[in-house]
């Protein structure tokens, strides 16, 4: 049967601050010029201008006189914590390629909170990330969200799963193949999957026949049971795909099944902007500041985002961390911008947009009351590449702070 999700710990109380007086843009509606955002309790309590929200006695004030104050952005397509930086096969935990389908591995049980690259995303504005298996197999298993502050995983988490991961094209056909076993083709890692899908299926008949008849259910089927989660409760199904031929297999695949598609990569889905926006596809793209180290990213183009914007594709954009750092999100949206996608869209791109996709802006993507109090102070327009984080809260606490002669130690001595 399919098995309920795992939401992570609420926000505990006492961690309680105003932002008061910089340019609030809160990702959904206008930009507040002076603004205040008040946070109590871990939560979003007040945004608005001024003069028109109260702060409480006793909470903490921050000065954002003159700075930018942003959500936390949101990457949810990363490897961040099992694909860890500076390590080399202990810290290679991503792709279990041992088999082609494994829907019911949760990148949950692989994550270590101590990979550096969290406090590299803290660092560039990222609150929140989806974790995800890699794409070496054509279901790689569960993805979790977490927040990118904890001691551990599980303090950490928010939403598990988050959406299953799913891969199409080189990698899983390369991966199997080399060792003689199916998929080896295109045509055989669609025909895995369609297979994967009517075994869970069948699973469900079983089980509502058992239920029917009184009689005992089958045997567990934790990746049936998984697949069931997309197949019947809307999970979302997040699908590496970079090719165009491989986008159109991802449509298919997904008409013929009704799972909720996210089209993850899409390198060349401005060639199918049309078909995208004729089904309500949306695309995580990216990353597109990587190089084009592999036949199917020989279409990669920055403008990307922009031409799927123009069709009338919603976008998010992704740093796919390591492919690309993950402090780096924000210049993915910067250099969408250069190639024509809108600044506003951009940001929404980071921030509401990859949230709303995966189901997760009950919790984070925009400063809205009732959200978790992820706020990031910028010391001018993230967009600007001159621009950077200086202070981030995660939940009301604040977890990282911008020192610049801290920086400079570090780069001449990093095991101060």
């Amino acid at each position: 049967m399919a098995t309920a999700g795992f939401t992570g710990p609420p926000a505990p109380p006492g961690r309680d601050v105003a932002l008061v007086g910089g340019r609030v843009v809160p990702g959904v509606g206008p930009a507040v010029e002076r603004g205040t955002v008040l946070v109590l309790d871990g939560r979003v309590a007040a945004v608005g201008p001024v003069d028109e929200v109260d702060v409480p006695d006793g909470v903490p004030v921050h000065d954002t006189t003159g700075r930018w104050v942003l959500p936390g952005f949101v990457e949810v397509h990363a490897h961040v914590g099992i694909f860890e930086d500076g390590e080399d096969w202990p810290g290679r935990d991503h792709n279990e390629m041992t088999s082609p389908v494994t829907a019911h591995l949760r990148a949950l049980d692989a994550v270590n909170p101590a990979d550096i690259a969290f406090v590299d995303a803290l660092g560039g504005g990222v609150t929140s990330v989806v974790v995800k298996p890699g794409s070496g197999n054509v279901v790689g298993g569960r993805t979790v969200a977490l927040k990118t502050w904890g001691r551990t995983v599980d303090q950490m988490c928010f939403r598990e799963p988050a959406s299953i991961k799913s891969a199409l094209g080189e990698n899983p056909k390369r991966v199997h193949g080399d060792k003689g076993k199916l998929p080896s083709t295109r045509m055989g890692v669609a025909a895995v999957l369609r297979e994967a899908l009517a075994r869970a299926r069948h699973h469900r008949a079983q089980l509502d026949r058992a239920a029917a008849e009184g009689t005992a259910p089958p045997a567990p089927d934790p990746a049936s049971e998984t697949l069931l989660l997309a197949l019947e409760d809307g999970l979302p199904w997040c699908q590496h795909a970079h090719r165009a031929d491989d986008i159109a297999t991802a449509l298919r695949l997904a008409a013929e099944h009704g799972y909720r598609l996210v089209l993850n990569h899409a390198t060349e889905g401005h060639l199918l902007a049309a078909e995208l926006a004729a089904a309500g596809v949306p695309c995580v793209v990216g990353p597109t500041l990587g190089s084009r180290s592999k036949v199917e990213l020989r279409g990669r183009t920055l403008r990307t985002p922009a031409l799927l914007h123009e069709a009338g594709v919603e976008v998010a954009l992704t740093t796919d961390h390591p492919v690309v750092p993950v402090a780096f999100l924000v210049h993915e949206a910067t250099f969408a911008v250069k190639e024509g996608l809108p600044a506003d869209v951009a940001l929404q791109a980071i921030t509401v947009n990859p949230a709303r996709f995966l189901g997760l802006d009950d919790r984070v993507g925009s400063l809205q009351v009732g959200l978790d109090g992820d706020v990031v102070v910028w010391d001018g327009d993230p967009l600007d590449v001159m621009s950077r984080a200086l202070t981030t809260y995660v939940e009301g606490r604040r977890v990282y702070d911008f020192d610049v002669e801290e920086m400079v130690g570090r780069a001449a001595d990093p095991w101060s």
